[in-house]
């Protein structure tokens, strides 16, 4: 017998053989045991993942002479010929290449003959969504009342494309993509029965390029036994696969992070000499800030994660030198860079400007950030700054007992504030003015001309935001309500200050260069 590729010879024959799939294989289990079989099953999901592979299992249990529990032995004639593909009860249909009515008539006109060995008669079609319309619509009728001895499995990756009156005669199931974890596992068992050495790095290079396709994985596995012989280190993976190592990954992010662009630059320079795919870079670059991303808010959670213990915690010492806005923006950046690799005429100069502006944004402070070390500055004597900027926490150099009389100094300075904070309500904020303060309770007048638009003040997020704001700057937790206000509210004072020495403010400069802003006017 000639060789077999690794992905046919490690085939799983039985459902405890398959690998990520335990919710499904432990119904198709139940509904064996407890003789609850549908007519009709969907099995859907990614490449490589064991939707035909699942079906095939199905057809062996259902047809087994000697069936173990739920599991088929294997050894009988159905078995042997479910799995040589010579069965005359399981009939596989490729939908791609059979996709026509007539194909789907002739299927129609077969089901009526019983099996030969068999209880069951099982039509296995894969990639049932490239069936026309015609086919789908020949079908209806046999799917929705077919005999009692035939079973339909289908098997598609894009399940939108099937008509919804064939999926709802289906029982459905969803297949995941594969975990690194658990690819590796497997990897790891063959190469220990192939008699294949390979280092840790080098399995984990496989199970990340393979994006959760078992069989994707064990055909690069296949691949790299061509080009290596048994011994299989994690260059030859990058090399074959045009991949970077975890080290130059974990390199490249250490960099955007710290600003350093001669090592970005240098960087990007040995991955377009080695020949790696740009695009994949960026994915990895994307996929690795959204793990640092997941690690500042997962805290000591570590399910949201497909990677070693060793990996989470150095990306744990990398999301410390950052903000999860800082990262949000690299995210979005890289978002970007990868929708316009694909049309690129030079994909280098694009992942150099990406990653230098990624840079950027992780060592520019963000204006969260900004309004947080404003609002926290103080004098010598303990009174608050004069800030060039609006703080996110108010307070006023006028001091007063009256409270009313605080809030109508600081009204201008707090509109604008609300108006950043809740956009949608600034053109019914910018003429309200306080109307009463207690030592619990506030209440805004709003404009006549905006009456019929209290509710919009008064939804949740606006009116928490103003809650927030007004306890902050009277330092009490306070209510908010708002009333109308008998005449049109008064016009707020507007005082103009000169631009230049706000120009001169390292913390304005730095907020204007990120964003390339100009100071429009200066409003006190």
């Amino acid at each position: 017998m000639g060789y077999e590729v690794l992905a046919r010879k490690w085939r799983p024959q039985l459902f405890a053989d398959v690998v990520g799939q335990n919710h499904v294989m432990q119904t198709l289990h139940n509904a064996i045991e407890t003789d609850r079989l549908a007519h009709a099953y969907l099995f859907v999901g990614p490449r490589g993942t064991g939707k035909t592979t699942t079906a095939r299992i199905l057809a062996k249990a259902l047809n087994c002479q000697n069936r173990n529990g739920s599991e088929p032995c294997n050894a009988c004639d159905s078995c042997k010929e479910i799995v040589s593909g010579s069965s005359l009860d399981v009939i596989e249909i490729d939908g791609a290449s059979n996709r026509g009515i007539g194909d789907v008539q002739e299927l129609r006109d077969n089901v009526r003959y019983a099996p030969v060995r068999g209880p069951f008669k099982i039509y296995i079609i894969d990639e049932v969504h490239m069936l026309t319309r015609e086919a789908f619509n020949a079908i209806l009728k046999t799917l929705e009342e077919p005999p009692p001895h035939v079973k339909f499995f289908f098997a598609t990756t894009e399940p939108q494309k099937v008509l919804t009156t064939i999926l709802s005669r289906c029982q459905r199931f969803d297949l995941r993509r594969i975990s690194v974890a658990d690819i590796t596992s497997q990897l790891q068992k063959i190469c220990e029965a192939e008699g294949i050495t390979i280092s840790d790095d080098a399995l984990f290079a496989i199970a990340r390029g393979a994006e959760g396709g078992l069989r994707d994985a064990e055909s690069a596995l296949d691949q790299l036994v061509s080009f290596r012989g048994k011994t299989i280190e994690e260059a030859d993976v990058l090399s074959v696969f045009g991949l970077i190592s975890r080290e130059q990954l974990e390199g490249l992010a250490d960099a955007i992070l710290d600003g350093d662009i001669p090592a970005i630059i240098g960087a990007t320079a040995q991955i377009d000499k080695s020949g790696k795919d740009m695009q994949r870079v960026v994915l990895e670059l994307l996929d690795h800030f959204r793990n640092l991303l997941i690690v500042l808010h997962a805290g000591k959670q570590t399910d949201a994660f497909d990677l070693p213990e060793a990996q989470i915690e150095l990306l744990k010492k990398q999301a410390a030198k950052s903000s999860d806005g800082r990262l949000l923006r690299i995210v979005d950046l890289l978002i970007d860079a990868d929708s316009r690799m694909r049309y690129a005429l030079s994909k280098r100069t694009l992942l150099e400007a990406s990653l230098i502006r990624a840079s950027r944004a992780a060592t520019v402070a963000t204006i969260d950030e900004l309004m947080k070390q404003i609002a926290t500055l103080k004098t010598g004597s303990g009174t608050p700054a004069v800030v060039q900027e609006a703080p996110a926490e108010y307070s006023v150099k006028k001091k007063s007992s009256d409270n009313l009389a605080r809030l109508q100094a600081a009204w201008p300075e707090l509109i604008e504030h609300f108006c950043k904070g809740v956009p949608q309500a600034k053109p019914y904020l910018m003429d309200t003015l306080p109307l009463r303060a207690s030592e619990t309770h506030v209440t805004i007048g709003v404009d006549p001309e905006f009456a019929s638009e209290k509710a919009s003040l008064e939804n949740q997020r606006t009116l928490l935001f103003i809650q927030k704001t007004l306890t902050g700057f009277l330092k009490r937790p306070v209510s908010v309500d708002f009333d109308v206000l008998a005449g049109k509210a008064p016009a707020q004072p507007t005082v103009m200050l000169d631009k230049q020495q706000y120009y001169e403010n390292p913390a304005v400069r730095s907020v204007l260069e990120a964003f390339s802003g100009d100071i429009e006017q200066v409003r006190k």
